[in-house]
């Protein structure tokens, strides 16, 4: 990790992506009932193996951005709230946020946009789906993705609104890149690629620098203003 810091440093990359590490994802279910503070003791233990780095991020000034991942501890909003507050609110702990992952936990990803923006600095365009059934939901039952209830697809072949997401990120300014993560169990690789790319061309939004009635502004003028409201 630290060789990779120093490599982003040089090659002038301001924002790294990493995941977090499960320390606590195998206890992720509530039952068997767990151990009281075993939550907690992994956190404070993830936060303690992270806070070097983050350092040293610092001090090459270098953004951490974990991707949001079920699988890791970080894996939501509340467990990505509970690290950054045992790392003290590092400035260098900050968010790649992936869709895809939120669409197979049901999880509001338009709304991630407005609650954690200040953090969000990379981007991975990614689609999936999620099309519960009788016999499976989210977890899918241990099939074949496929056959999954949940299951990734080729950009704009899925469920996730990108629309929504583009337009959300360029309302805050986003700086990042829009990179595309292709994973589908239909769609061969290469039609995907070229297709994800043009998909991302079509879909980033260039930021107007007026607004669209700015025709009709005209200087402040007190007496028409008294005129209209008959004072």
């Amino acid at each position: 990790m630290l060789a990779s810091i120093q490599a982003s440093a040089r090659l002038g990359l301001k924002d790294m992506g990493t995941f977090s590490g499960s320390l606590a994802w195998p206890y992720v279910f509530p039952f068997p009932q767990r151990p009281s503070g075993l939550i907690e003791t992994a956190f404070d233990e993830l936060a303690c193996r992270w806070l070097p780095i983050l350092n040293a991020c610092d001090e090459q000034d270098v953004n951490l951005c974990y991707e949001i991942h079920p699988g890791e501890d970080l894996h939501d909003g509340i467990t990505f709230e509970m690290f950054l507050e045992r790392t003290h609110n590092h400035p260098r702990c900050n968010i790649l946020f992936d869709p895809s992952h939120f669409v197979l936990q049901q999880l509001n990803y338009v709304e991630y946009i407005d609650i954690y923006k200040d953090f969000i600095r990379m981007f991975h365009v990614k689609d999936a789906e999620f099309n519960p059934t009788g016999r499976q939901g989210m977890y899918s039952g241990y099939q074949s993705w496929g056959n999954r209830a949940a299951r990734f697809r080729s950009t704009g072949d899925g469920q996730v609104d990108f629309k929504a997401i583009f337009s959300k990120l360029a309302h805050y300014d986003y700086e990042g890149w829009a990179t595309l993560e292709w994973e589908c169990c239909l769609k061969n690789k290469d039609d995907g690629a070229r297709e994800g790319a043009e998909f991302i061309k079509q879909n980033i939004i260039h930021v107007t620098d007026k607004v669209f009635d700015d025709f009709a502004a005209a200087p402040v003028n007190q007496t028409q203003i008294n005129q209209l409201l008959g004072i």
